[in-house]
């Protein structure tokens, strides 16, 4: 079986015209079950273990569920099939993968729940990997927020050069790299940037790099809105599936990229704000109590 084969999406017809099914290939399904198995898995172990942190590990359980959905929306249901033709459906599922997706699995913090389902011995074996100096340094170097948002960045504008975003919808190392480079970039970007206990005061700096973030997203949205000519014919084909043109397709991306994408990076950064401003008040309230 050839890789693009490994890869192929599965196409249903009806009625004469192509409808786009369900994505069941194993390199999507596969990840999807062992990932959902592990948390699921460790979890219940967890929970046994837990006393007064039982209800933030059933708040952590609720936003893992709805990243993992999310994830499967996007890799696996229609959306993914009629993305191979119609550019609308293919920039939904990257915001899925990059504003939905990331943002929630990383807030439901899976790590510890997906270790917990792993042997002890290999548990302390990915531990002791982990803390290994060279492992240390390259993620001391990866999880600085301006690291991240241009790593992020930079996934995101180069797989929309023409040249690069044609050669993943022809083929399917390309096409699942894409999908890999969006997902992964989103992870390490929210990661470094949400939020966490003792790390209110770095909420100032995340602002920044959200409110940059949602200038040149919706920028490059903008941009398709008001092209007047095709960027990615390839990707048009099936235009007339949602009764719109080539180019009415193609705007419809720009403003998934534009508005719904723009306002969760948006509102991500006045939840900092609103953080930071928090953190400040109470760090500044002691030192004017000493004063009096």
């Amino acid at each position: 079986m050839s890789f693009d084969a490994l890869f192929s999406t599965s196409i249903c017809y009806g009625n004469g015209a192509p409808q786009a099914g369900w994505t069941l290939a194993l390199p999507i399904t596969l990840p999807l079950a062992a990932v959902v198995w592990l948390y699921i898995a460790g979890a219940i172990r967890l929970w046994r273990r837990s006393g007064r942190g039982r209800r933030l590990r059933s708040r952590q359980a609720l936003l893992f569920g709805a990243g993992w959905f999310a994830l499967a929306v996007a890799l696996v249901s229609p959306i993914h099939a009629l993305g191979e033709r119609v550019f609308a459906a293919h920039m939904i599922e990257h915001e899925l993968l990059m504003a939905v997706a990331a943002p929630l699995l990383v807030a439901s913090c899976p790590a510890a729940a997906m270790m917990w389902a792993l042997p002890a011995r290999m548990r302390q074996a990915l531990g002791a990997t982990g803390h290994t100096a060279t492992l240390r340094a390259i993620w001391t170097v990866m999880s600085r927020p301006v690291v991240a948002t241009i790593l992020h960045g930079a996934a995101i504008w180069a797989w929309h050069i023409p040249a690069l975003f044609e050669a993943a919808l022809e083929q399917g190392f390309f096409h699942y790299a894409q999908h890999a480079s969006f997902l992964g970039s989103g992870l390490l970007f929210w990661w470094v940037l949400l939020p966490r206990p003792g790390r209110e005061q770095a909420c100032g700096s995340a602002v920044m790099h959200l409110f940059l973030t949602s200038l040149h997203t919706g920028l490059l949205g903008a941009l398709l809105v008001v092209s007047p000519r095709l960027w990615y014919p390839q990707n048009a084909v099936g235009s007339n599936l949602w009764n719109l043109s080539p180019l009415e397709d193609q705007q419809v991306a720009g403003l998934v990229m534009w508005i719904p994408a723009g306002l969760i990076y948006g509102g991500a950064a006045l939840l900092m704000a609103a953080l930071w401003i928090r953190a400040s008040g109470h760090r500044q309230a002691p030192h004017d109590l000493r004063a009096i």
